[in-house]
């Protein structure tokens, strides 16, 4: 018998209701390796077609996926502009860092080595309970 494990993240519970229209928001977990989410990247969409409003939210010392403080902070940030619908993976997506801010375009960032050989996009990390 299969033991479903139960979600504590309350962004990643609410992408289990799929789509259900616009605004949808979206949520992506980075950080400097694949075991602590040290930034919180937040979209949010209007409508079809709309430009992304993105909103950032960041974690020295904990993990962002568990810090319930700012889980309920990027929740009343949906819930504020309407949102609806909400995309979100449990997994770190890659470094806390940007591209072309942080380090060149096409290189690989000084402060995540952990990422530099990674292709962040195949298969499945580790996902937090």
């Amino acid at each position: 018998m299969k033991i479903k494990k139960k979600i504590q993240n309350k962004i990643i519970k609410q992408t289990r209701k799929g789509f259900r229209g616009y605004p949808v928001g979206t949520v992506a977990y980075y950080g400097p390796d694949n075991k602590r989410a040290s930034k919180v990247a937040v979209g949010i969409i209007k409508f079809e077609g709309a430009e992304v409003v993105m909103q950032r939210y960041y974690t020295e010392t904990t993990d962002a996926r568990m810090e319930e403080k700012l889980t309920d902070e990027i929740m009343n940030y949906l819930r504020s502009n309407g949102v609806v619908s909400v995309a979100a993976v449990a997994k770190i997506l890659g470094c806390p860092h940007e591209e072309e801010i942080d380090y060149p375009k096409g290189g690989t960032c000084p402060h995540c080595p952990y990422w530099a050989d990674k292709d962040r996009w195949a298969g499945v990390e580790e996902e937090f309970q």
